[in-house]
């Protein structure tokens, strides 16, 4: 007798309705719970039959949609090479780009792994202690027997670094004697000479912030901790800490809006983001046909060779925020040049014009998804834009000015991929890929766009990807992941306003803490100046303003 464990399912095509109609039946004779879980396998099952139907379905793509994409797309691990791999056989005789045993696309090589301890010179926030001999100084007589010798100083002390553990908030109660006289009744109270005490000091304001907004750190786990240290501070009262305080940063994010406005790149992307106050006209603005989306939009901009990063959370769309963003250009700047993605929505309305770029990372992506059913055609496409990788990690490395990028790209780029398009023109000239498969997608994606993915070619400057504008938008997935949501307009408005300037500090080497206290500390100079308190140059600002 057959082992029913192992016989093969019966296969039926799914009618949602009659699926439906027997959820209902069965609903008065299951718990509640055993309805939704019981719904969630039906709308799974359908979901994974249409999923089925599509003409670009594969195993790959449906394994990403349920288990998540892998955690690298390098071209390496991709196509399964081995570190020391070699071409495979016959493969530079189709034409294929020989493979090295070089780094991946867009990385310099790794250094080999270490203990994973830090250095001294890791720790630029770290309080520098010098101690002197207790005995000794340059110049005495060596102390070891036998030796005549003079000692003198070595250029480089000996190094111990001591790591010690901190509450993030730190509290200090001023006990303050207190004298009454026995006759008059009048109170005199010890002063405070010195201190500059307040209630809330610049410092907790900018811990908060970088906590909450710069790594994700909800205002009740903050409570959580800080009450488990013995310094308790309510969610309540750390979000209107940070709501003032985003008052007197306000100047300082609207000089970044403005210097971003001049950049000569600007990359621009969306994520989804929650805000409640607008969840519930959600399904009326739905019904109405009016857009019910909200999102983060992340754009970075290279101004003179800096980089700005600003955040923008509401019901508008990177295209209208990139609008906005450029009403503040100077009348007499050339175009920028904007990267992005395809989608139409990330480009600026008229009359603003820039020089649009596309990503070349989305449309590599597209053969990473589908190696598995193509894997000879995937790995000509995938190979040869790591060549071009390697070259801009080279121009990277050599610090090449941009015409001087340009020129190269031409150079070792440039034959490479003109000889790309050519290979997807005769993979349907000659009839070798169905137009309508999956591949012929990937393809078609690249040819629709490929003025733009290659402008790098002909424009100085341009990027390859957008890979910086993804990196800058992990800073709202990470509040998303963690926060789950902004509750008002007004307090998306404040997360956007730390986020832009935290990761405008990181992306240019900044103490992001150190730099947002300086601009709480220093408010009113800021407001009247705020183009010298950027975190490039704050730093001069600061000592101008402590000089006498």
């Amino acid at each position: 007798m057959e082992n029913p464990e192992k016989s093969d399912p019966k296969r039926a095509e799914i009618d949602m309705g009659e699926l439906e109609e027997i959820l209902r039946r069965a609903a008065a004779a299951l718990p509640s719970q055993d309805v939704e879980k019981l719904k969630a396998a039906i709308e799974t099952l359908a979901w994974l039959q249409g999923e089925l139907g599509r003409k670009n379905a594969s195993l790959a793509r449906l394994r990403q949609e349920l288990f998540g994409k892998p955690s690298t797309e390098k071209t390496r691990a991709v196509l399964g090479d081995r570190p020391e791999s070699a071409p495979e056989e016959g493969e530079e005789e189709k034409g294929e780009p020989p493979q090295r045993a070089l780094s991946e696309e867009d990385v310099t090589p790794p250094e080999p792994r270490g203990h994973g301890r830090k250095g001294a010179a890791d720790y630029p926030g770290a309080e520098r202690v010098k101690l002197k001999h207790e005995t000794l100084k340059p110049g005495d007589p060596c102390p070891e027997p036998g030796c005549t010798g003079t000692l003198y100083a070595l250029p480089k002390p000996r190094l111990l670094v001591c790591v010690r553990g901190y509450a993030p908030l730190a509290a200090t109660v001023y006990e303050r004697e207190a004298l009454r006289c026995a006759l008059c009744g009048k109170v005199f109270v010890a002063g405070l000479e010195g201190l500059h005490p307040c209630k809330y000091d610049a410092t907790a304001a900018a811990m908060i912030g970088l906590l909450k907004y710069g790594s994700g750190m909800p205002f009740h786990r903050l409570e959580a901790l800080e009450t488990n240290l013995g310094i308790p501070l309510p969610a309540a009262t750390q979000w209107e800490i940070v709501e003032e305080a985003a008052k007197d940063l306000a100047p300082a994010h609207e000089e970044l809006e403005r210097q971003a406005a001049q950049g000569d790149v600007i990359h621009n992307d969306d994520t989804s983001m929650t805000i409640l106050a607008h969840v519930k006209e959600n399904p009326r603005r739905k019904e109405a046909g009016e857009r019910y989306g909200t999102f983060t939009t992340g754009m970075v901009a290279t101004v003179e060779g800096r980089r700005v990063a600003l955040f923008r959370t509401g019901r508008h769309h990177a295209g209208e925020n990139m609008t906005a963003l450029l009403t503040q250009r100077e009348g007499q700047r050339a175009p920028p040049i904007q990267m992005c993605d395809g989608l139409d929505r990330n480009e600026p309305d008229e009359p603003f014009v820039t020089l649009l770029a596309n990503c070349l990372g989305h449309g590599r992506r597209n053969f990473v998804e589908r190696v598995g059913s193509f894997p000879v055609e995937c790995r000509h496409v995938l190979v040869t834009l790591r060549e071009v990788y390697r070259h801009d990690a080279e121009t990277r490395k050599a610090r090449m000015s941009p015409e001087e990028r340009l020129r190269y790209h031409q150079e070792h780029s440039g034959p490479l991929l003109e000889g790309l398009a050519k290979w997807f023109e005769e993979q349907f000239a000659q009839k070798k890929i169905e137009p309508n498969s999956a591949l012929g997608d990937a393809i078609h994606y690249m040819q629709k766009r490929w003025a733009r993915l290659t402008l790098f070619l002909r424009v100085p400057g341009a990027p390859l990807d957008n890979n910086i504008c993804e990196r800058a938008l992990k800073k709202a997935i990470l509040h998303r992941k963690n926060a789950l949501f902004f509750k008002t307009e007004n307090g998306a408005k404040v997360g956007d306003v730390f986020m832009s300037l935290i990761h405008t500090a990181e992306l240019n080497g900044v103490n992001a803490f150190h730099y947002l206290t300086e601009l709480l500390r220093h408010a009113k100079q800021v407001a009247e100046n705020a183009e010298a308190w950027m975190p490039w140059n704050y730093r001069q600002a600061l000592t101008a303003t402590s000089s006498p």
